[in-house]
């Protein structure tokens, strides 16, 4: 095939396009689905690391599909520990006793997930709860070599410090560096594996926000951590906002959920930007520091340079989000404790939109 004729083959797939396309001279492959749940209990023992993307950030239907991963009856067997994002390092001893089997005040778990580094609510809907839970109930029936250890991935910060503003700070910068810290050390140190379920963009090999170049401290990932080390990490990219019938038609008769692997595939080969779906400016680095690029002086990438495999959960128009319990928007000491967090650390209007958000369920 002439180089005419591969750029136009190469056009059709989708507006935005890899070069890994062009350079090749090949046609990718239509990507084919797979049963996702024997995918990836298949990868944690082919793998020391399995970075699994549930789509946007408190997505109904990625929870509904790691949980239904977590109470496999094989999950056990692959001697894999949870990594999550959703939990403050500070009280990883409260969530190992939890996970364990003993009783815990309920006041002393809620504060793994509510004190994390963010300000916001996100961690505070009930699936990441049901998600502890879950792992609590398997274990109960394990012996204890085989129960599953939950660990808290996000840095360990004290909200009541007296130092908490500088505390945050340097807790923010190691919102990557920390996960990956106790990856290594809290469970491939000890011979057990991970399965680490973050926002999808901490499993980014590159990162976009820098432009895909890596010598800024912070453009380190999870990801990009962890294979510097020479660990083996296979990721997986949720997808709940880009439509991929526009890349492969037959997309919309997939099962769902399904997993594919995405290398030498038309998926693989689409630009990564299209699956993220949301603006995000950019940074290079330049002397040292970050600075802001231009539309024109973007890089692209890949999708199978950044990850392994897509989960398809459905078309992004099906996806859902859980949202906050009216339980916890009518408990007077938690709104206060959000409130007064995402006034000092939140987005400008982020304190006021909560409230709003509140009030309509109450009324």
């Amino acid at each position: 095939m002439n180089t005419e004729a591969v750029i136009r083959k190469c056009a059709t797939l989708v507006g935005i396009v890899s070069l890994s396309c062009l350079l090749s001279g090949q046609t990718p492959a239509q990507a084919v689905p797979t049963e996702p749940t024997a995918a990836i209990l298949n990868a944690l023992r082919s793998h020391q690391v399995v970075g699994l993307g549930l789509g946007e950030h408190n997505s109904e239907q990625g929870h509904a599909f790691l949980l239904s991963l977590v109470r496999h009856t094989d999950f056990p067997s692959t001697e894999a520990d949870l990594v999550v994002e959703c939990g403050n390092a500070r009280y990883q001893d409260v969530m190992d006793r939890f996970v364990a089997g003993e009783d815990v005040a309920y006041d002393s778990l809620r504060r793994t997930w509510e004190d994390t580094t963010q300000p916001h609510a996100g961690c505070d809907v009930p699936l990441h709860e049901e998600l502890y839970r879950a792992v609590r109930t398997v274990n109960a029936g394990l012996p204890a070599r085989l129960r599953t250890r939950v660990l808290l991935g996000d840095p360990p910060v004290d909200w009541n410090s007296a130092d908490g503003k500088q505390e945050r700070i340097k807790s923010m910068a190691m919102r990557d560096s920390y996960p990956a810290q106790v990856i290594q050390q809290e469970a491939l140190a000890k011979g057990r594996r991970a399965l680490v379920v973050y926002g999808q963009m901490h499993l980014q090999r590159k990162q976009m926000a820098s432009n895909y170049d890596m010598s800024h401290p912070l453009a380190q990932t999870i990801v990009s951590l962890l294979e510097a080390q020479g660990i083996k990490v296979f990721t997986v990219w949720g997808n709940s906002r880009a439509d991929l019938q526009t890349v492969q038609t037959n997309i919309s008769s997939w099962p769902q959920p399904s997993l594919t692997v995405v290398r030498g595939t038309v998926l693989g080969a689409t630009e990564f930007e299209f699956f993220y779906g949301l603006p995000m400016p950019r940074m290079s680095t330049k002397d040292g520091k970050l600075s802001p690029l231009s539309r024109d002086e973007w890089r692209r990438m890949p999708m199978q340079d950044q990850f392994d495999a897509l989960l398809y959960l459905g078309p992004p128009a099906a996806m859902t989000v859980a949202d906050l319990p009216t339980s916890l928007c009518a408990d007077a000491e938690y709104m206060k404790m959000r409130l007064e967090r995402l006034k000092a650390y939140g987005p400008n209007g982020e304190a006021e939109r909560m409230r709003k958000r509140c009030a309509e369920p109450l009324k």
